[in-house]
């Protein structure tokens, strides 16, 4: 573990604890399956990133309420839903180091799990009786439908552009880390000023986190991705290193890298070559810089706050998803 996130994580102890506590509380299966089926990627060790975000912004804004890891841990079951969901959809065999839900319990089970889990984001969402969150909450679960629909669209496109990626990775990953920061301001009864600020703050830090996860794909190995790396090149997903590098790429290296890109079963190493067109025509060393950029305005947003332990973790956020690039 670095020293960066050993210090982050350090500091938010009584936040993990108690977000773990409301996860198990808060699910509430009444048939056993489900909360197996659930409890197997709930509780995974996941980095409960999105709840976390939420508690943070809450008390950025100012907010002393002692109930907010109950509301929190609705954006951990919504993320959990849609990975439930994607890893069906993408014959995903790995999660988090260990088998997909579906490939241990079946796809029936799978899916019915997830919606169950997403039911019980949005009965959470409900309980706030906040309409403003009620309507962030509707919109974000749309939007990751549409962004999922238009990945599965895009599978397989060698032709695929950066404004298509970046508008696919804001509906998949931006808009609920963004809504999580948002959600926390509206807990706070914060500003519209308060409430933009977050929001701006979450959709640049969920756009650098992405970018860092298509990144790891290329640049981790198994052990530390959780999956084997080239996963998202199996699944048939072109992200940002690959689409910027073919665009520099002249015909003849074009035409070799869409060879290994479009044989699912290409060796390791031929992966290996693949990896080292990106690093040679600049697609990793773009894409680091384009989520260096994302962090940078994600800090700026909080220039509205004052100073405080929560706002310090914020940034930390920050410096940890580029951390990861490397």
């Amino acid at each position: 573990m670095s020293e960066l996130k050993a210090k982050i994580l350090g500091e938010v102890t009584d936040e993990l604890i108690a977000i773990e506590l409301s996860l198990r509380e808060n699910l509430k299966p009444w048939a056993a399956l489900a909360g197996e089926v659930a409890g197997h990627l709930l509780f995974s060790g996941g980095k409960r990133l999105r709840p976390l975000l939420m508690i943070l912004a809450a008390r950025v804004c100012g907010s002393d309420r002692d109930d907010l890891s109950r509301y929190a841990v609705l954006f951990e079951y919504l993320h959990a839903a849609t990975l439930i969901h994607d890893d069906l959809v993408d014959e995903a065999v790995m999660r988090r180091g260990q088998p997909a839900a579906h490939a241990v319990y079946g796809a029936p089970e799978a899916v019915l799990t997830g919606d169950f889990i997403l039911a019980r984001c949005l009965s959470i969402t409900a309980e706030t009786r906040n309409f403003a969150i009620i309507d962030e909450i509707c919109g974000i679960t749309e939007a990751m439908s549409q962004g999922e629909i238009q990945q599965l669209y895009n599978k397989g496109r060698m032709d695929l552009s950066e404004a298509e990626y970046l508008s696919v990775i804001e509906r998949k990953t931006a808009v609920l880390l963004k809504g999580a920061c948002v959600t926390g301001a509206y807990l706070a009864e914060h500003s519209e000023a308060g409430v933009a600020a977050m929001g701006r703050y979450g959709w640049h830090i969920g756009m650098a986190f992405q970018m860092a996860d298509d990144l790891l794909d290329y640049t981790s190995d198994a052990a530390s991705l959780g999956k084997e790396p080239g996963a998202d090149l199996r699944e048939g997903k072109l992200t940002l290193p690959v689409i910027y590098a073919l665009s520099k790429a002249d015909a003849d290296e074009k035409a070799r890298m869409e060879a290994i890109m479009s044989d699912p079963d290409f060796t390791v190493d031929a992966f290996a070559e693949l990896v080292e067109s990106l690093r040679r025509l600049g697609g990793i060393g773009y894409t680091e810089r384009c989520a260096r950029e994302h962090v940078a305005k994600a800090k700026e947003s909080l220039a509205l706050f004052p100073e405080s332990r929560e706002k310090e973790l914020l940034l930390l956020v920050g410096d940890y998803s580029l951390e990861r690039t490397s």
